[in-house]
């Protein structure tokens, strides 16, 4: 950066979640100052940012650390006039779609109202500052529920579940916010985007951490839910690049966030057991279907042996409204933006997989040793 060029200074709420950490090393690599902000709890909970993380202690912090939450307006207004940022990425959520169900309430107030806190302080603070900000909303395909695919920026919402309607809150009320008091405000609307650092009850994570333990003799089964559901995966490492794009604009404009492309989660489990040398078989259908070992090569699944049953249904992981459907139509953010994901979704699979297979083979060693192996499990 040259000397008489200002630092870009941005704010991300939900900093340690997946996204949050691949946006801040984006952010970082841009040469950007980065306030990150993360909620307060009793265990460290930094885990994906551990290894860009800045002592506070030296000089020239280029990515500072704040506690806050989307449920408290007042320490937002704070952070945002103390900071004074360029930009505002809120990825920040309850984020869990059948985990809304359970909790509709507080997936409204932080997935929905948090949003409004956010714009509310913006405007607040623009007035008073006179000072722009630029704001990305992380909106979600869930918002298109039942709507027939490929759903694009103009297809009509058709909610299945909390979180989507009020992510859909989310959405209106930075579209609202950007037409009534002129704010650069910007959804993308992203559907499922994966990685390693997906969190652990998440579909994909939940299907490649628990075939890795599986593999290894750590746990035996995997418990899924609707198998057939069909989906348009990427890698969130792509993903916050489109982020980053969209607030580089000279006009905001929203844009959807996909690969184009569509599996089913079978496919997904399918391909993980593959990366293990695991060929399965798929028996039943509906609550009765399961998987069962059809053969093993190599040496990354030694607890197995050929008719093992190792994936079944269980019903209480289906949503009381499924989506049965999302794929993506990303041709505007390909025509406007030149954006294109550059990491396939087998390639993603194989990453994750491999990932978890390494700390399988770890929680397989102390096991064989003679210690106790706790292997947290979705509830």
């Amino acid at each position: 950066m040259a000397e008489n060029e200002k630092r870009k200074i941005a704010l991300v709420t939900g900093a340690t979640g997946q996204d949050g950490s691949y946006l801040i090393e984006l952010l970082l690599e841009k040469g950007y100052e980065v306030h990150g902000v993360i909620r307060r709890a009793s265990t460290f909970n930094t885990h994906r940012i551990d290894h860009i993380f800045q002592d506070p202690h030296e000089k020239d912090l280029r990515l500072i650390l704040h506690y806050g939450d989307l449920a408290d307006a007042n320490t937002i207004r704070k952070l945002i006039y103390k900071i004074k940022p360029d930009e505002i990425y809120n990825l920040g959520a309850q984020s869990h779609v059948r985990v809304s169900f359970d909790i509709p309430e507080y997936t409204a107030n932080i997935t929905g109202l948090g949003t409004l806190r956010l714009l509310e302080a913006i405007k607040d603070f623009e007035e008073h500052t006179g000072k722009k900000v630029k704001f990305y909303q992380a909106s979600s395909s869930e918002m298109f529920g039942a709507a027939k695919p490929p759903q694009n920026e103009s297809t009509p919402f058709q909610p299945r579940s909390p979180y989507g309607i009020a992510k859909i809150f989310s959405f209106y009320t930075t579209k609202n916010y950007r037409e009534a008091y002129g704010i650069f405000g910007v959804n993308g609307i992203l559907f499922n985007h994966e990685s390693p650092r997906r969190g652990e009850t998440f579909v994909t994570r939940k299907i490649t951490r628990g075939l890795a333990n599986i593999a290894q003799g750590v746990e035996h089964c995997l418990y899924m839910g609707n198998m057939d559901s069909l989906r348009d995966w990427g890698h969130a490492k792509d993903y916050v690049k489109m982020q980053w794009l969209m607030l580089q604009q000279e006009h905001p404009e929203d844009f959807v966030i996909a690969t184009g492309l569509q599996f089913s989660v079978r496919q997904f489990i399918t391909w993980s057991a593959a990366e293990l040398g695991i060929a399965l078989e798929f028996v039943g259908k509906g609550a009765q279907e399961q998987a069962m070992v059809k053969s093993v090569s190599g040496d990354k699944a030694p607890a197995l042996k050929t008719g093992d049953v190792i994936v079944r249904v269980d019903p209480r992981y289906f949503r009381p409204t499924e989506v049965d459907t999302l794929l993506g139509d990303p041709a505007k953010a390909k025509s406007r933006l030149g954006w294109m994901p550059e990491i396939t979704v087998q390639e993603m699979c194989a990453e994750m997989v491999a990932h978890d297979l390494e700390e399988a083979r770890r929680h397989a060693l102390l096991k064989a040793h003679g210690y106790s192996v706790a292997v947290s499990k979705e509830r």
